[in-house]
Formats: structure tokens, C-alpha cells, sequence
């Protein structure tokens, strides 16, 4: 178990959503008891600000601009230090290549609209802005059309390598270094076209199961080396440095990944690779462009 609030960033859980809407629209952040921010007041207020740009945003304008404040680039520019030589060591060739199209900023938090502005020309996907947590289909589905779902919040200033939720540094680090390269953006609406044929709630369970273990914390191997391409491992340097020190590594298997169990409280013990980057876009491609709800009745 690890030490809450000091070096685990917290991979979420798409069913405890921290956010409600009321009858005025005005958006509020229910923070958890344990939550760094829980007890300060300005930051509970910034999460309801940032939260409420979502709130009103219509898809289709452009993505308004965070004014954030000078311990909040503080906090990226840590996490930017952080990651640096552990995506060197770490993160794999197709990762690094995208990432350096991107170049994002070292010193300051670049605004969604920014990054978004970014990524369309290499991949078509553009980001849009949400309040807070999405379910695992409304997250997933949209895929298929090439948009991604992105918080603007950033995690509390005292704890700058811990987010019990995915936070800018998750959605900008993470998934849309991942969305800069084609193959990465296509892999993720195909899973998208998958989730939308998806009827059933074993079906759309096993998905995000498999979405969690492939996008969220894949692995590849690269020249006998295995090598990062998820997400939640790229844009945490404690759950980078567990992968390559401690994590079990066993081969891509979507069957277990649609049932195998995970704790989000910890880092994650078990990961799955492919056996090069070609064998990952094969079996991508292959299992979710023939997936459909009595997948399992059959395989």
C-alpha cells in the first residue's frame, strides 16, 4: 500500500464521479474526506470554477481558457521535472516521437484549446472539456469520433506527484501525447466503434477492463526492453518507476484483462505487453474492430 498523498498518483474510478450539477447549472466538486484539497477552501472554490467552464461549454466553440494561478504552473512544472527522465528510460519510441510534436510547455500548464489545436492536424481527435469524472461509456464511446473527454483542474499544490483523479498532467501528458500519433489515435476509435456495438453491461464492463489495462497501462516491448504506453503509467513518475522495478509483466491476454481484478488505491502489480509494436497494433485492431457482445459466448 502506498503512502496517501506523498508519491502515488491515483488511477480513478469512473464510478465515484466527484461532481453534480444543480437546478441553477452551477456546477460543485464533492472531494473525498481523504482528498489533499478536502480542507481548503480556495481550492475546493478553483475546482468549482474550472469544473463550472465545462459546465457551460457548447461543443463546437472554442475551448475557454483556464486563468490558472502561479502555485498551480508551479505544480506542472514539478511533475514535468519528474517525468522527464523517467519517460527517457521509459516511455516508448512512438510515445517520445508524438510527444516531441506536441512540445508542451516545461514551465507553465498549456490550456486544452492549445493542446487540442495541436493534435487535430496529425490525427483529426480534438479535445473537449468535461466537469469532472465521465462514465466508463460516455468517456469511451465518443472515441469513435475522434473526441476526447479532458479535465482542466490540476491536483492540489501540496502534493504535486498525487491526484486521487485524472487531472490536466493525465489528460495532456498522458492521453494526448498518446492522441498525436495516428496509430495510437486510431486504436482509441476503434475501441470507441467498439464500445457504441456494446449492448450489454458484461460487454461494456469487459471493455473498460480492457481499456484500462491497454490505453491506461500498456506495455510494449522494444529491442528486448519493455517500454510504456499507457497513459495512467506516462504521466506518473512513482507508477513508471514500479513498472520497471516491481510489476509483473505477462503477455496480452484480453480475456484476463476483461476480468482481472485492480486496486486503484495502489500501483498496479500486474501489466500486460505486446511483443513488439507491430504485434500491438495487430492484436488491437484485430480484437476490438471484431468485437461485439456475444464475443465471449464464442471465444
Amino acid at each position: 500500500m502506498y503512502e496517501k498523498g506523498v508519491s502515488k498518483e491515483k488511477a480513478f474510478n469512473p464510478d465515484e464521479s466527484p461532481m453534480f450539477v444543480g437546478g441553477d447549472n452551477r456546477a460543485t466538486v464533492e472531494l473525498d474526506p481523504d482528498h489533499p484539497g478536502f480542507r481548503d477552501k480556495a481550492y475546493r472554490e478553483r475546482r468549482n470554477a474550472i469544473a463550472q467552464i465545462a459546465v457551460d461549454y457548447k461543443p463546437g466553440q472554442p475551448i475557454p481558457n483556464v486563468d490558472y494561478l502561479p502555485e498551480e504552473h508551479d505544480v506542472w512544472r514539478i511533475v514535468r521535472e519528474k517525468l522527464r527522465p523517467e519517460h527517457e528510460k521509459h516511455a516508448c519510441t512512438e510515445y517520445l516521437k508524438y510527444a516531441d510534436k506536441l512540445e508542451l510547455p516545461e514551465d507553465r500548464i498549456p490550456q486544452l484549446n492549445e493542446v487540442s489545436e495541436k493534435i487535430y492536424p496529425l490525427t483529426g481527435f480534438r479535445l473537449e472539456p468535461v466537469a469532472g469524472l465521465v462514465s466508463p461509456r460516455g468517456f469511451l464511446e465518443v472515441l469513435k469520433d475522434r473526441v476526447f473527454l479532458a479535465t482542466q483542474y490540476i491536483r492540489h499544490y501540496s502534493v504535486p506527484l498525487y491526484t486521487p483523479e485524472p487531472d490536466i498532467v493525465h489528460e495532456v501528458i498522458g492521453h494526448s501525447c498518446q492522441l498525436a500519433s495516428p496509430i495510437f489515435a486510431d486504436i482509441n476509435r476503434v475501441i470507441g466503434k467498439a464500445v457504441a456495438r456494446t449492448k450489454t453491461q458484461q460487454g461494456m464492463d469487459a471493455l473498460s477492463r480492457i481499456f484500462w489495462f491497454t490505453i491506461e497501462f500498456g506495455v510494449v516491448m522494444e529491442d528486448g526492453e519493455p517500454k510504456a504506453y499507457g497513459a495512467g503509467l506516462l504521466s506518473s513518475a512513482g507508477e513508471l518507476d514500479y513498472f520497471a522495478t516491481q510489476a509483473e509483466l505477462v503477455p496480452i491476454d484480453f480475456h484476463r484483462m476483461a476480468t482481472q481484478e485492480y486496486d486503484v488505491t495502489q500501483y498496479q502489480p500486474i501489466l500486460f505487453y505486446a511483443d513488439s509494436f507491430d504485434h500491438l497494433q495487430r492484436t488491437m485492431y484485430d480484437f476490438f474492430n471484431n468485437w461485439h457482445d456475444d464475443y465471449w459466448a464464442q471465444n
